[in-house]
């Protein structure tokens, strides 16, 4: 049997359908499709934007409201970004595209300790989620702990995120990944991250039991879009193409090379993420290497964030309570501010996030 043909739309009322006709078809630029009775016309269907609209005299629901997407809302309606239809509906026009608009940064000196059992919640595909920036400096950053408690399969799809800049970072065990012209499907291990460029398709296929991951997002509000048409993987590799002037980086730990880091005392493997988003971010992985604490230090960073993977150590900061870390912490430093690393332990070793990439330190 052939499959029927099903539409659906959206029913508004009126008062006298001859004063909203020419809005909706003037105005607002749709299409008439059916009209009736035709000697005193009480019922009409329209269509167009990709919505089929029934405006009907007397139907006993609310007027309602219609946003218009549209990538030229100057073009659209003479410029009007809000409109009352004569029946009441109200009309927005907004943009079609989602846009990344990062908020100003607001500083502040954060800690955020695992001990201190911070919540976790169970967000998408069933991924359990721990803020680690509460505050998230005014909604300029996201920072959160993830984790897959059973591992197997993720009932994941095919999506693209609106950013300025995203990470993730495998903390423990491992998950496979599949990214949109990066070839077949990627394993991160403990250790090893991407970047996630704006708007670049992945999926996230299979993950071990045990899996962690620490993902930052820029800014900490970002949209989430399902992409219904692509499939991964989708052919071979390109390694130079970029989204939005970023390239897809990966990062192995088995590869890498230790370098000293900023604060004397620690060398750091540099993710080469600082390149590949040409100075959006960068991030580094910093081990304690030194007999003795650390200088005190400050930097420029507008923002610059830290995870504890592993090993103990005090944070000091000035006018601040000093806090003793483990694994699991995490805190944020804002530019400017005097702080130390001491009582540093032998296998201590810090995720660090800056942005921008370059960051200039002081010693104190």
């Amino acid at each position: 049997m052939p499959t029927p043909d099903i539409k659906a739309e959206v029913l508004l009322p009126t008062q006298e359908l001859r004063d909203d006709l020419p809005f909706y078809t003037g105005t607002l630029g749709m299409r008439l499709e059916t009209i009736y009775p035709a000697d005193n016309p009480s019922v009409a269907s329209l269509s167009g934007h990709g919505l089929r609209l029934r405006i009907e005299k007397g139907a006993d629901v609310p007027p309602g409201r219609i946003r218009i997407l549209t990538d030229d809302p100057d073009s659209f309606a003479d410029g009007q970004r809000r409109m009352t239809a004569p029946n009441g509906t109200e009309i927005e026009v907004v943009p079609l595209s989602a846009r990344v608009e990062r908020p100003e940064t607001q500083h502040e000196f954060a800690v955020r300790r695992l001990r201190d059992e911070a919540p976790w919640v169970i967000g998408r595909a069933g991924m359990h989620y721990r803020d680690l920036i509460p505050s998230r400096l005014g909604g300029a950053i996201i920072a959160s702990h993830i984790r897959i408690p059973d591992g197997g399969p993720v009932p994941d799809m095919v999506h693209y995120h609106t950013v300025g800049f995203q990470l993730i970072f495998c903390y423990k065990g491992w998950v496979d990944v599949l990214y949109e012209d990066q070839g077949e499907m990627l394993r991160l291990s403990a250790g090893d991250c991407v970047t996630q460029p704006p708007e670049i398709r992945h999926r996230v296929c299979h993950a071990s039991p045990d899996i962690e991951v620490i993902e930052i997002g820029v800014p900490a509000e970002h949209v989430t879009t399902i992409d219904h048409e692509m499939t991964l993987p989708n052919g071979r590799g390109d390694p130079a193409r970029e989204w939005q002037g970023q390239r897809f980086v990966h990062h192995v730990k088995s590869r890498a090379s230790w370098v000293p880091f900023r604060i004397p005392g620690f060398v750091a493997r540099d993710t080469g993420i600082a390149a590949g988003t040409k100075g959006v971010a960068g991030i580094q992985v910093a081990r304690f290497e030194g007999d003795a604490s650390p200088p005190a230090t400050r930097h420029d960073a507008d923002i610059l964030f830290t995870f504890v993977m592993s090993g103990t150590m005090t944070l000091s900061a000035e006018g601040q309570e000093t806090r003793a870390l483990q694994a699991g912490d995490a805190f944020v430093i804002p530019p400017g501010l005097v702080t130390r690393y001491s009582e540093c332990s032998k296998d201590l070793e810090l995720l660090e996030a800056t942005l921008p990439g370059q960051v200039a330190t002081v010693l104190v």
